[in-house]
């Protein structure tokens, strides 16, 4: 059976690349290899999904190139997708700083997508394997390549357990490697590289960070305890980056294994990063600012004579079981009365920039995203089509483009897949 658009994923971004291409009379055919459809959606937000943030744009997202992602962004919008869930009868809500996620249940996304998928016209093949894709010979007429009359030749075959399917175009949307337990595979970084596109080596993103056990030992009486601080990479001596501004103010969380919590998710994506330009892929340590927002200088000053204890004072503004371990970590819980001046800088330095040095992440298996994936720069940003492989597009998480935390991965997924979805 011949169709014009073949697509590989039907994930946030395969869905919606699907329905556009069906929007536009192309006969298009979606093939998902998963036993259950949508299962990142499902889980997504708790059970709720964080379907998008209000003020998504290329700031908030990691690539080798930054700007790549700008033109998608621009013509597929936050108020695009959240008019489409308006319009649905979706109900929503900002959980904060922007994150919107459904009233009800995740599923409200998966049906409004599938049924978008069906009122295109599009065919499913589910479940369906993929066993390769195969480029066919450019003099192929439309008639010997099974086409009908009119129709272009096809470019493709994608011999599936489903049988053989030529098409004029292939739309890559598999997604990363992140939580291989729902079923994700490196299949669309092997299509890339088998057409000769350079695929960037996949990380974990949005992940908990390991410590090693020497630190482990030291804060096991506070594992389980959560608290409001501003995560950095540490400052470096040499050249300023611009690593060295992004910081992330949300809950952080030690676990028996490490540290996790949204402010450690966000900047782990960034402590994975190599920063662009330099040989070195040295990683940073992680910094932790216990008083965000506040100066802790001038805080422990003014309590300068105070014959409570440090992590009784301490206990104002973090848990006090947290209080009494980072003092004992430090050496530092007596009277505050007893600190000299020189003594109390110090430990207001430590409380501004608590320095930990990760030994590496939990990995993919507790990811949320995939860092890394196909290079930009084989890819038109304002179509998603590999520049040398007409024909043969990449959409979503298998893009070298990483949201932070908090809807922004949905809407890269909605606006890639929309973007490729006019012109596959």
């Amino acid at each position: 059976m011949h169709f014009d658009v073949v697509v590989v994923g039907a994930g946030a971004a395969g869905m919606m690349c699907a329905a556009e291409a069906g929007r536009r009379g192309r006969r298009v055919l979606l093939i998902e290899h998963a036993a259950k459809i949508g299962e990142r959606i499902r889980i997504s937000g708790g059970g709720r999904c964080n379907f998008t943030h209000r003020d998504a744009g290329p700031a908030n997202y990691l690539s080798q190139n930054p700007d790549f992602c700008r033109s998608a962004l621009a013509r597929f919008t936050p108020r695009d997708f959240i008019a489409r869930i308006e319009k649905r009868g979706i109900r929503y809500h900002e959980k904060s700083l922007g994150q919107l996620f459904c009233d009800e249940s995740s599923q409200q996304i998966i049906d409004f997508l599938v049924d978008a998928v069906g009122d295109a016209g599009v065919s499913w093949a589910h479940p369906c394997l993929v066993h390769r894709v195969v480029r066919l010979p450019a003099d192929a007429d439309a008639a010997g390549a099974g086409a009908g009359p009119g129709r272009d030749s096809d470019r493709f075959e994608l011999v599936t357990d489903r049988g053989t399917f030529p098409c004029r175009s292939v739309v890559v949307a598999t997604g990363g490697i992140a939580m291989p337990k729902l079923g994700a595979t490196p299949f669309g970084y092997r299509i890339a590289e088998q057409f000769g596109l350079h695929v960037i080596p996949p990380r974990a993103g949005l992940v908990p960070l390991a410590l090693p056990p020497e630190t482990l030992t030291t804060l096991a009486p506070i594992s389980g305890v959560s608290f409001e601080a501003e995560a950095a990479l540490a400052a470096r001596s040499d050249a300023q980056s611009l690593l060295d501004k992004v910081r992330f103010r949300e809950k952080v969380l030690v676990t028996h294994r490490g540290l996790s919590g949204p402010a450690i998710l966000q900047i782990s994506s960034y402590w994975q990063m190599q920063e662009y330009g330099r040989a070195s892929g040295a990683k940073r340590d992680v910094t932790i600012d216990l008083f965000p927002g506040t100066d802790a200088a001038a805080w422990l000053a003014h309590r300068a004579q105070s014959r409570a204890m440090l992590s009784n004072l301490l206990a104002e503004r973090l848990p006090q079981s947290f209080a009494r371990g980072w003092c004992a970590l430090h050496g530092c819980d007596k009277p505050v009365v007893e600190f000299g001046g020189e003594a109390r800088s110090r430990i207001a330095a430590a409380l501004q920039e608590w320095t930990i040095a990760p030994s590496g992440t939990l990995g993919f298996s507790k990811a949320e995203v995939t860092l890394g994936g196909v290079d930009t720069g084989a890819l038109s940003s304002k179509t998603m089509e590999a520049r040398g492989v007409p024909g043969l597009f990449f959409v979503g998480e298998v893009v070298d483009v990483t949201g932070w935390l908090g809807g922004y991965n949905f809407q890269w997924a909605w606006s890639s897949g929309w973007v490729a979805g006019q012109f596959a």
